[in-house]
């Protein structure tokens, strides 16, 4: 993990919030429907739910995390796991036709800042009742999947049931443990099922670009500073869990004949072929017959012309985004990073269609109909997830182009180290300085992709949030 302070940084993220049209503060009817089902009044009746109070789930997130959505407990008889994964079951807070039933398809999903979060549903709810906290009986929807030998999936169960998280645990701590070999009993196998379910990627020749995300964080002394940061093993075992759980939930939408994938189609020729240029111009070896996603899994993340080359890859996933079906699969039901159908069901607190995919789910498993409420709004997610996910990722944008141009504003004429990542067709590139790290626009003849240059910052504006260099 690397860090560079802003120094003294004023960012004002309000404003950033306003200058986006992020929503505001939840309206008084939106507040009393979560304050009503916070208080007990549920959509679902207690007998709808089993009782798994005894199983010693815990929750796995980022420290500080309160909006918690799934709790795991791992377990294994003979040469069969057992993954049960239990979701916060959001659909039983919020009624259908509801103030806040509106408000959630409005907003769509929870946007992070780093001073705030704009959550999807009030943190009466989000961060208090229906949150899978340490210590408290919840209404969860309980996902038991079966895994043989290898971490194929052998059996599928989803139903309602209350369940009770016994600690409330964080990454960083999770991999202390990990590597000192002291899991917590409900976790031990994370590691096991992580590595056998990362295999089977391989197998399928999925595309994992996975590289280090920027982000905006504030230090121990109050400034806020701008962390350049890997994922842990112990998130990548995790995040196999929440993946295993969406192509269950695919299967059984397709299944049944009705639902909503999240799909990234194949990747196209032009975009594997030109891939493959770049390898040869970086040094990347790609053996013959070798999938992408094969290729992918071998580099060094701490190799520039190897960030260069996986930067190059981001070409492969490209047109990302939900599709509903209803009787016959749809053409294109896989996602190309997955290499395999997926739909989303593991964080309902945070993002809208997992309740609808929830829901679909338990019909499917139940056979019983889908409820007209969700046939009715589903035609509609796509387009609103599509907003949803463009406002978050927006956001997520503006919030390092303003941290970085803050960060270089009292250095325009420096020259810095950098390596270049990406060509465009303007004469320009996408270079990463060495220090600090940040990504920006650089011009400059004879740019090559992985190439070590030198640049000169020309311009660090905060308020428009450019920042821009000059090789040569």
């Amino acid at each position: 993990m690397v860090a560079h302070r802003v120094a003294g940084a004023p960012l004002d993220f309000a404003a950033l919030r306003t200058e986006l049209a992020v929503p505001g503060d939840f309206s008084r009817e939106v507040l009393a429907d979560a304050r009503a089902a916070a208080g007990g009044r549920l959509t679902q009746p207690p007998e709808a739910y089993t009782d798994v109070t005894d199983l010693p789930f815990v929750t796995v997130d980022p420290a500080g995390s309160m909006d918690l959505d799934q709790a795991v407990h791992l377990a294994k008889d003979g040469d069969r796991y057992r993954v049960s994964y239990a979701i916060a079951d959001v659909n039983a807070f919020v009624p259908p036709g509801s103030a806040l039933h509106a408000e959630t398809l409005h907003r769509g999903e929870t946007i992070y800042f780093p001073d705030t979060r704009v959550p999807l549903h009030p943190p009466v709810l989000s961060q208090g009742a229906a949150s899978l906290l340490p210590d408290q009986v919840r209404p969860a929807v309980l996902w038991q999947i079966d895994l043989g030998a290898t971490g194929e999936v052998a059996a599928i169960d989803v139903r309602r049931a209350h369940v009770r998280s016994r600690a409330k645990l964080d990454y960083v701590t999770v991999q202390q443990q990990a590597d000192s070999g002291t899991l917590p009993e409900a976790i031990t196998l994370l590691p096991e099922i992580g590595g056998l379910r990362q295999a089977l990627a391989r197998a399928r020749h999925a595309i994992d670009l996975d590289l280090p995300a920027q982000e905006v964080e504030k230090s121990e002394s109050g400034d806020w500073t701008l962390v350049m940061r890997a994922p842990l093993p112990v998130e990548k075992w995790n995040a196999e869990i929440s993946l295993l759980t969406g192509v269950c939930a695919a299967r059984l939408m397709l299944d049944a004949g009705f639902g909503i994938l999240r799909t990234v189609p194949p990747p196209e020729q032009k975009a594997v072929d030109a891939l493959r240029r770049a390898a040869a111009a970086l040094g990347v070896t790609w053996p013959d017959g070798a999938a992408p996603g094969d290729v992918l899994a071998t580099l060094d993340r701490g190799n520039g012309k190897h960030v260069a080359f996986i930067e190059h890859a981001a070409s492969l996933l490209r047109g990302s985004g939900y599709t509903v079906f209803d009787g016959a699969p749809p053409a294109q039901p896989l996602h190309a990073g997955i290499a395999a159908p997926y739909a989303h069901v593991t964080a309902p607190l945070r993002r809208l269609v997992d309740r609808f995919g929830t829901e679909i789910c338990l019909a499917a498993k139940a056979n019983q109909p889908v409820q007209q409420w969700i046939r009715d709004t589903l035609p509609q997610l796509p387009e609103l997830m599509a907003g949803a996910d463009a406002l978050a990722h927006k956001a997520d944008r503006a919030v390092v182009d303003m941290a970085e141009a803050w960060l270089l504003q009292d250095r325009v004429g420096q020259r810095f180290p950098a390596t270049v990542i990406d060509l465009d067709d303007r004469g320009g590139a996408t270079i990463v300085l060495d220090e600090p790290a940040v990504r920006a626009r650089c011009k400059g003849a004879g740019l090559v992709i992985g190439a070590k240059v030198t640049a000169t910052l020309t311009e660090a504006d905060v308020n428009t949030r450019v920042v821009r260099l000059q090789t040569g």
